[in-house]
């Protein structure tokens, strides 16, 4: 199949899910067509069947924010039209979904189908604000086909929105002959030479990912039993965490790597992965 993908192509989990589900699709022969305004972080440039679309947003004293959705669902439809694509899937539903009704709308009659995969903040924050709600609400059942990642988030998505269209709950994916203990290139060893537990965080530092609620849980560890702490990532909440380890007197037990390529070797060093829930 001809497939476009569009995800944000940043260091958040739809970005990588997507990205990662696109290259696993090309190496089974498809061809992957990413459409995004930069090439997504996990993107293999070099695949032969792996192909980047950039959106060109143009900017205009008129405009205090350049129109993205109208300029994406443009290059949708140019990209369906010069690589014949199947089918869209979108991940993340604002802007995407929208973008990708708008691209099927400008196609007709020919059939451009889109799918759409709901992965968390779209629904629970951006969805469900009262500004886009009705367009979220209208974009998912608009679409051809609906997942989203886990039962919670379906159940939210159903009480939220009143979605009345089968939604599929597909959860995101793990590559268990990549991500296992083995693959630890010694940063267990590097991080606690002690043998200390170690509790890693993973995530692009959002107040919703609760990064100061991780090095408050980790001062109460620490207070109980010698420990480190890994943070990976970047974001906004950065400031406030260093802040808080040095408030605490943790430097020495907290490591801020930033953002990180091969976390599959970083994560098998952890003893603990903090979450949210």
């Amino acid at each position: 199949m001809r497939i476009g993908i569009t995800c944000y192509p940043t260091y958040g989990g739809s970005g990588v899910v997507a990205t990662e589900l696109g290259m696993e699709l090309a190496a089974r022969g498809h061809d992957v067509h990413f459409i995004s305004y930069a090439p997504p972080i996990r993107m293999n440039r070099d695949g032969e069947r792996t192909h980047f679309h950039e959106v060109e947003v143009v900017s205009y004293p008129l405009f205090d924010h350049p129109p993205y959705t109208l300029a994406l669902a443009t290059k949708m439809l140019e990209v369906f039209e010069s690589e014949a694509l199947d089918l869209l899937h979108v991940h993340y539903a604002i802007p995407h979904s929208v973008s990708a009704l708008l691209a099927r709308s400008m196609a007709a009659p020919r059939r451009l189908p889109f799918i759409t995969t709901l992965h968390g903040t779209d629904i629970t924050l951006v969805g469900s604000n009262r500004s886009y709600l009705p367009i979220t609400k209208f974009s998912i059942e608009q679409s051809d086909g609906v997942t989203c990642i886990s039962r919670y988030l379906l159940n939210q998505t159903l009480k939220e929105f009143d979605i009345k269209r089968p939604i599929e709950v597909i959860p995101n994916f793990v590559n268990c002959d990549l991500y296992s203990r083995s693959a630890d290139k010694g940063f267990a060893a590097q991080w606690a030479p002690n043998g200390e537990p170690i509790l890693m965080h993973l995530s692009n530092f959002r107040p919703v990912k609760r990064l100061t609620d991780t090095v408050e849980i980790f001062a109460i560890v620490r207070a109980k039993m010698p420990a480190k702490l890994v943070l990976i990532g970047d974001g906004p909440d950065r400031g406030a965490a260093e802040y808080l380890v040095r408030k605490k007197r943790l430097q020495k037990d907290v490591f801020f790597l930033g953002k990180q390529d091969n976390i599959y070797e970083k994560l098998a060093a952890a003893d603990l992965w903090p979450r949210r829930s």
